[in-house]
């Protein structure tokens, strides 16, 4: 079999995390990144039947069963998974009944999955039903997009609005808009529970006072809808106490959205 520390998927993993932490946006042991797997990919590095571990997940998400996913571990610092991979990344399947995941590569030391596991495995449900192509479950914590939770209010339609109003680069790469919830205890199965069903309709959920979750087909993808987001929200920071004299409108938006040809948030446009 071939090295998995070689595999493309690895490599790509790693190259995010380091990018991840170098922005700021995961601090400590912060953020949380889920990719999902083709099991013949998975096949040419690993035995898929030598079954390290079984991690119970404290949820189930039958709709995932079988299927495959490299994995960011518990208490892992996003510096330090390009020095030890297999200690702070893992490969799990879904077990059948959904409630289980089999650990075959990594978590070394004893570890194990996110604590942020069941946000990411019914945010990957959900993205796949509106978006079979769909890979990637990543969660970080901007510096900018947190501080515009503490001081616009807590408003989708609004804080959506507020964003694609500040570069004309958001609508283009977020036409969805972003998805928010108020302040909720992290680490929980009703946190996962009410991110996916914001992801329903949105790419981007932002946990308010918090962080963020992006969604996306590869790692750049996802990792781009959050760079844009934080970048309008630093925008905002930076002029939101000033008399504003110029501004992206409405008619703006709307010309860029049907030259462009964007399935834009419906209502969020004025009329």
């Amino acid at each position: 079999m071939k090295n998995i520390l070689e595999a493309p998927f690895i490599i790509e993993t790693i190259r995010t995390t380091a990018n991840m932490y170098a922005l700021g946006w995961d601090e400590r042991n912060s953020g949380n990144i889920s990719l999902l797997l083709d099991e013949t990919e998975v096949r040419e590095y690993l035995d898929i039947t030598n079954v390290l571990r079984v991690l119970p997940t404290g949820f189930s998400t039958e709709s995932l069963a079988g299927k495959y996913f490299l994995v960011t571990a518990t208490g892992s610092y996003f510096r330090n998974v390009q020095f030890d991979p297999a200690a702070n990344l893992g490969i799990v399947r879904i077990s059948e009944d959904g409630c289980s995941a089999e650990l075959l590569w990594g978590f070394e030391g004893g570890g194990r999955f996110t604590s942020e596991f069941p946000a990411h495995m019914m945010s990957h449900a959900v993205r796949l039903a509106a978006d079979p192509e769909n890979r990637v479950i990543m969660h970080c914590h901007p510096n900018d997009l947190i501080a515009m939770t503490h001081v616009h209010e807590l408003d989708e339609r609004a804080f959506t609005r507020t964003l694609w109003k500040m570069c004309t680069e958001s609508i283009m790469v977020f036409p969805d808009g972003v998805g928010l919830l108020p302040w909720m205890p992290c680490g929980t199965v009703e946190i996962g529970e009410a991110t996916a069903e914001k992801m329903s309709r949105s790419r981007l959920i932002i946990w308010a006072l918090h962080g963020i979750y992006g969604a996306g087909r590869t790692l750049d993808e996802a990792c781009g809808l959050i760079e844009t987001a934080d970048k309008a929200a630093n925008v905002y920071l930076k002029i939101a106490h000033f008399p504003v004299h110029n501004s992206i409108t409405d008619p703006m938006l709307r010309m860029l959205a049907s030259g462009l040809g964007l399935n834009v948030r419906e209502g969020y446009l004025e009329e």
